[in-house]
C-alpha cells in the first residue's frame, strides 16, 4: 500500500519553488536599486519602474499563484480521500517538475516556446489529476 502522505513531497517542492522565486526577486530588486536602474519614485505603484529582469521574476511569482493553487487543492483532495495511487503520485511529480522547469526558463532565458512546452506538460498533468479525482468521487 502506498503511503498517501507521499503526495506532500511534490506539494512541498512547489512551495519551495515559490519561496525560492521570492528570494530571487529580492536579490534582483536589491541589485536594481543598487545599480540605480529603477525609478525609485514610481516603484511602489508601477511595475514598469523596474528593469526587465525584475519584471520577469515578478511575473513568475504571479504564475506561482495560478495553476499551483489548483494543484494544492487536488493534492489535498487525494490525500483526504485516501486515494493517492502510484499514478496520482507520478502525475503530481510531473506537475511539480514541470513548474520547476517553467520557472527556470521564465527567470532565465525566458525562451517562450520552451516555457510554453513546460506549461503544457503541467496543465496536462493537472487535467489528468482532475479527471482522476472526478472518477474517484464518482466511484467512491
Amino acid at each position: 500500500m502506498l503511503n498517501p502522505t507521499l503526495i506532500l513531497w511534490p506539494v512541498l517542492t512547489q512551495i519551495l519553488l515559490t519561496l525560492s522565486v521570492f528570494i530571487v526577486l529580492s536579490v534582483r530588486k536589491a541589485k536594481a536599486v543598487k545599480s540605480n536602474s529603477v525609478d525609485l519614485t514610481r516603484r511602489a505603484l508601477h511595475s514598469d519602474a523596474w528593469p526587465d529582469d525584475v519584471l520577469t521574476v515578478s511575473n513568475n511569482i504571479q504564475n506561482q499563484f495560478q495553476t499551483p493553487v489548483l494543484f494544492y487543492v487536488l493534492a489535498l483532495a487525494f490525500l483526504s480521500t485516501n486515494a493517492v495511487s502510484g499514478t496520482i503520485l507520478a502525475l503530481s511529480w510531473v506537475y511539480a517538475i514541470s513548474r520547476l522547469v517553467h520557472a527556470s526558463i521564465h527567470i532565465g532565458s525566458n525562451y517562450v516556446p520552451m516555457r510554453l512546452r513546460a506549461f503544457i506538460v503541467g496543465i496536462a498533468a493537472l487535467i489528468a489529476l482532475t479527471v482522476m479525482l472526478g472518477i474517484q468521487l464518482i466511484y467512491s
